[in-house]
């Protein structure tokens, strides 16, 4: 108050003032602050696709959608508390879950924050890993059966005992019955599969999103003189899979549209067996080193056992056994999106000349989902470890090379033969196939 408002404009040799200048500047300041503050434009909520399980569920699925606020992150996008419950009553009722197994002490029979498991009285070494990727699949029941069985893998490539388990799952957003179905049907397969490794899943957690997707934190047991690990090859060996090869490349052709209907039950069946059988046949057969063949390929795992010792290791590229419409795939140039990154393990192998002209060589670099175990076994073993592999079920188990030298090679050193390693010792037994 009494404070003379007046202001001053200037431009080259131009200069005006007055009080009515004032005005016209604290007009224009007042304006320019609200655009940052109070005449800000509301916020739209971001709208997102439908999932296709809303799609399939209908008009009514749709329309939920379209009226419903912003979905929240953080705690927010939980599943809600009844969906959960009446999903977990469904699986309890028909045995799937047993709070009293494996010496589960506090589990999904109580609230508390934590399961608790009794000590192992025979002081076996615990071991713990997690897996988690989103659905590649359209059923539910199927995609919960094979990640599950993805997950238990890297406990029964080290011969370790599975023994609880704790899930994550992402459920598409919609209405609660197509939520709770979704997840339940899931659930149902995944502890199927759970069951058949005596693991008893004791808690988890949910939560909405755009895609169907679940993992498993998985702990379990084994005598440390016991597990098989990577690093065991020894010169003479012979390295024997125990599966196909071509999930990534038959997958990517599914979700182009270009896979035939009868190359898919192959891989399904691949992925859904348990590799339980195939680690403890191994073991008995004197297996010096195993792993899982999952996202890194063959190659990559192939490497990684090389290069934990120091070895060089032939391999015969026609000896592999390929899933049902994988090379056919590879020749239309259909590969997983991994595949590339996968590729820059070409380093380790020292013919890739010679070795690009076979037309197994990409499926090296093919990422496979709930793949066969690889491993090395005494040569003298190797002919009747893959017949009891066959016996058991697995039936494209074959020996496809053996390791020529050990502590030689600093990080490993893979070569690639177009011819068979030894026919006598990759028999191929008659057996009756299982239909999943």
């Amino acid at each position: 108050p009494g404070c003379i408002q007046q202001c001053v404009a200037s431009r080259g040799q131009l200069c005006i003032e007055g009080a009515w200048l004032w005005q016209l500047k604290d007009w224009i300041d007042r304006n320019w602050m609200a655009g940052y503050t109070t005449a800000l434009p509301e916020m739209e909520a971001e709208t997102e696709e439908p999932s296709e399980i809303a799609k399939a569920a209908g008009k009514d699925a749709l329309a939920v959608l379209a009226h419903a606020s912003m979905r929240c992150g953080g705690c927010g996008a939980k599943v809600g508390a009844t969906v959960l419950s009446n999903v977990m009553r469904k699986l309890k009722a028909q045995a799937l879950v047993d709070a009293k197994d494996n010496g589960v002490l506090i589990g999904l029979d109580s609230p508390d924050d934590c399961a608790v498991v009794a000590a192992d009285e025979n002081r076996r070494a615990t071991v713990h890993t997690v897996d988690f990727f989103r659905s590649f699949i359209r059923d539910p029941y199927l995609f919960g059966k094979i990640a599950a069985n993805h997950a238990l893998s890297d406990c029964h490539a080290m011969c370790a005992e599975a023994k609880t388990a704790l899930a994550i799952a992402v459920v598409p957003f919609g209405v609660e019955s197509k939520v709770e179905d979704t997840l339940y049907q899931m659930m149902s397969g995944a502890v199927e599969i759970l069951k058949e490794s005596n693991c008893s899943l004791v808690g988890g957690h949910t939560c909405e999103g755009s895609e169907l997707a679940l993992g498993f934190v998985v702990n379990g047991l084994v005598a440390p003189e016991q597990a098989l690990r990577k690093g065991g090859m020894k010169a003479g060996d012979a390295v024997i899979i125990t599966k196909g090869v071509g999930t990534g490349t038959v997958l990517a052709a599914d979700m182009r549209g270009k896979v035939k209907g009868a190359w898919l039950p192959d891989t399904l069946r691949s992925m859904c067996q348990s590799n339980k059988e195939g680690a403890h046949i191994l073991q008995r057969n004197g297996a010096t080193s195993c792993t899982d063949v999952t996202g890194f390929g063959l190659l990559g795992h192939l490497v990684e056992m090389a290069q934990a010792a120091q070895a060089r290791v032939k391999i015969s590229l026609g000896d592999i056994s390929t899933l049902d419409g994988a090379e056919e795939c590879v020749k239309a140039g259909i590969f997983s999106s991994l595949q590339p990154a996968n590729i820059r393990l070409k380093r380790a192998v020292e013919n890739e000349e010679e070795a690009l002209k076979h037309s197994k060589y990409p499926l090296l670099f093919d990422p496979q989902t709930a793949g066969g175990l690889l491993a090395t076994v005494p040569a003298a073993e190797a002919e009747k470890c893959i017949v009891a592999l066959q016996v058991a079920g697995y039936h494209k188990a074959r020996v496809i090379g053996s390791v020529d030298t050990v502590g030689e090679v600093a990080n490993g050193a893979i070569v690639c033969d177009s011819g068979p390693f030894q026919e006598s010792q990759t028999p191929t037994i008659s057996v009756k196939e299982e239909v999943m």
